[in-house]
C-alpha cells in the first residue's frame, strides 16, 4: 500500500488542511492517508494549544466522509513532545516492509528540515511529499541535496493546492466574535461555537 501520513497541530482544522489532505491522497494515489494531530507540538513554545480532545474531535468531523482518509492518535497517546522520526518509526513497524509511506509537509518545513531531529533516520523510512505554502518558493532540491545527500530521491515536490488559510488567524477571528464559517468546515464552526473554543 501507498500511506500518506499528514501530521499537524490542527488548532482548528481548516479547509486548507483538508485541501492538502486531498490534493496528497489524489496526486500520489494513496490507498490511506493518515492525518496525524500533535499531542504536545515540539516548536509552540509557551503557545497555549487548545486541549487534545477538542483538536481530534473537530478532526473527526473534518475528515468524516473523505474517502480513503482517517485520523490517527498515534502522537496524542505518546507522552511528551511529538517528534516526527518516533511517528513514521512507529508506522513503519505497524506497516509490512513493501508499503510505501509518504510524510507530507509543506515547502516551508521542507527548506527547514536539516534542523529536524534524526532527518537521515526520517528519510531512510519514508518518502517526503511537499505541497505549497502561501510566501514560499518552491524549494531548492539541488542546495537540500548538500545538506541532506540523497533527499533528491525521497522527495515529490507537489504544485498544489494554493491555499491561504491560517489557523491563527481563524483562532483570533473568532476571538474577535467573527465569522469562520467559509475558513472550516461548517461542523467544525459548529464545535467551536458549540464549546466556546478560541473566545
Amino acid at each position: 500500500m501507498k500511506i500518506g501520513v499528514l501530521g499537524g497541530t490542527f488548532d482548528p482544522v481548516h479547509r486548507g488542511h483538508i485541501m492538502v489532505a486531498e490534493a496528497a491522497r489524489d496526486s500520489l494515489s494513496l490507498d490511506r492517508l493518515l492525518v496525524v494531530p500533535a499531542g504536545q507540538p515540539p516548536f509552540k513554545g509557551d503557545e497555549p494549544v487548545t486541549p487534545a480532545e477538542h483538536r481530534l474531535a473537530m478532526l473527526r468531523l473534518a475528515v468524516a466522509g473523505m474517502p480513503g482518509v482517517e485520523v490517527s492518535t498515534i502522537e496524542m497517546e505518546r507522552p511528551g513532545p511529538s517528534y516526527t522520526v518516533d511517528t513514521i518509526a512507529e508506522l513503519s513497524e505497524q506497516y509490512g516492509e513493501d508499503d510505501e509511506i509518504y510524510f507530507v509537509i509543506g515547502w516551508d518545513s521542507l527548506e527547514q528540515l536539516p534542523g529536524w531531529r534524526e532527518t537521515e533516520r526520517i528519510l531512510g523510512m519514508c518518502k517526503l511529499a511537499a505541497v505549497p505554502r502561501p510566501g514560499w518558493e518552491k524549494p531548492d532540491v539541488p542546495a537540500l541535496e548538500e545538506k541532506l545527500p540523497g533527499i533528491s530521491q525521497r522527495v515529490v515536490l507537489l504544485d498544489k493546492p494554493h491555499v491561504d488559510i491560517s489557523a491563527s488567524a481563524i483562532r483570533k477571528m473568532a476571538a474577535d466574535g467573527k465569522s469562520i464559517e467559509s475558513l472550516v468546515p461548517e461542523s467544525v464552526a459548529e464545535y467551536i461555537k458549540e464549546h466556546k473554543l478560541y473566545t
